[in-house]
């Protein structure tokens, strides 16, 4: 066997004094193994919280980028169709749907009140004309075409037909609607 150990002397003695040797404590190293495993434990779902509130706002900003995606589409939509409505000819053709005519020559007020121009009323433009049957659809091809001027309607002074032998409303009568210097200038409210 072995032999015992031989008594210490001197400073040795002194410190194995101050510290017994009657073996490992258990009782100093459960706080701090429970202290690592807390820690530890705190740690790994502290993390496990911030990756599942990551992947939360992923999701999030992927669905707000398809809803961003979706707007933009149809903004682009609707701007297109804008584009196509506000082009000049597709205005004259609903102004013309809704029963506006061109505007005509326009007179202005100086600021001492005198009229400068000659304004002229507004009209219609005379209808486009329909077209005409070919002969080879017409039931009767011998038949005269009836219109207004075979209904003995008079021409007016365009060649169009104009309604009881009036004259055409396209061109204004001099006679009928008073010259701008003889007529007093408008004034404008609040003067």
């Amino acid at each position: 066997m072995s032999k015992p150990a031989a008594p210490l002397k001197g400073r040795a003695a002194r410190l194995a004094r101050l510290m017994p040797s009657t073996g490992p404590s258990t009782a100093a190293r459960t706080p701090f193994v429970l202290l690592v495993v807390l820690l530890l434990g705190g740690g790994l779902i502290t993390l496990l919280l911030l990756n599942s509130a990551l992947n939360e706002g992923s999701f999030r900003l992927s669905e707000l980028k398809r809803d961003t995606t979706e707007l933009t589409d149809e903004e682009q939509a609707l701007q297109r169709d804008v584009d196509s409505r506000s082009q000049p000819d597709a205005l004259e053709k609903r102004a013309r749907e809704l029963g506006m005519v061109p505007g005509g020559n326009p007179a202005f007020l100086n600021p001492d009140g005198t009229v400068r121009g000659k304004p002229t009323e507004a009209t219609a433009p005379p209808p486009s004309p329909s077209p005409t049957p070919s002969p080879s659809a017409s039931p009767d091809a011998d038949a005269p075409a009836a219109g207004p001027s075979a209904s003995g309607a008079s021409a007016g002074p365009s060649g169009s037909p104009s309604p009881s032998g009036s004259v055409s409303a396209t061109t204004p009568d001099p006679a009928a609607a008073p010259s701008a210097e003889n007529s007093p200038p408008p004034t404008s409210p609040g003067r």
